[in-house]
């Protein structure tokens, strides 16, 4: 089993901008020490980030202007460490990290058959996301403490979904890196 960890939308618009959620804010402690283990377990971490075109992009329509390219409302928040060197970055226009990107291509290339889904938020982009990686094949993970939603009810609702619809293993983020020192 090869896994990679997909960090969704954890933006400077998502957690403290735009689209601001003090639920997100909360798992960022837990997710910032979740990728310093998987980086020193050399478990590939992938940012995949809302990037939406300025004026014209069909998300403006639910949600009003959030993560416009090139904004600082687009950047990942800097107690993630985004390291270039060796994380990756996969912008998405929807919901889901893999509509139209290259995600699982990356994902392939990286010989990564288990995803580890992160971020915000669990009814939503979250799970569009582990839909897709369950539709192309991929086994879906869930660190219960490094992705979260607006409120509790949509966290509660999108971790049942994630288990009940496409298997997904929930654990915590300590539960992972201990697994990873063995």
């Amino acid at each position: 089993m090869r896994e990679a960890i997909i960090v969704v939308d954890m933006l400077n618009d998502f957690v403290t901008g735009a689209l601001a959620c003090d639920r997100g804010k909360a798992i960022v402690p837990h997710l910032a020490k979740f990728l310093d283990g998987a980086r020193k377990a050399g478990v590939p971490v992938i940012f995949a980030n809302d990037c939406h075109t300025p004026v014209v992009d069909r998300e403006f329509k639910v949600w009003g202007p959030h993560a416009v390219e090139g904004t600082k409302g687009a950047e990942v928040i800097p107690e993630l460490k985004l390291n270039k060197e060796i994380d990756y970055v996969v912008p998405k226009k929807r919901y889901s990290g893999f509509f139209q990107t290259g995600l699982d291509a990356l994902l392939r290339e990286l010989g990564v058959d288990t995803v580890i889904v992160t971020g915000l938020h669990a009814h939503m982009c979250c799970r569009h996301t582990a839909a897709d990686a369950f539709q192309l094949g991929y086994e879906v993970e869930v660190a219960s403490d490094c992705i979260d939603a607006f409120t509790k009810e949509d966290y509660d609702i999108g971790i049942k979904y994630l288990k009940e619809v496409y298997g997904a293993k929930v654990m915590t983020s300590d539960d992972f890196i201990a697994k990873w020192r063995k």
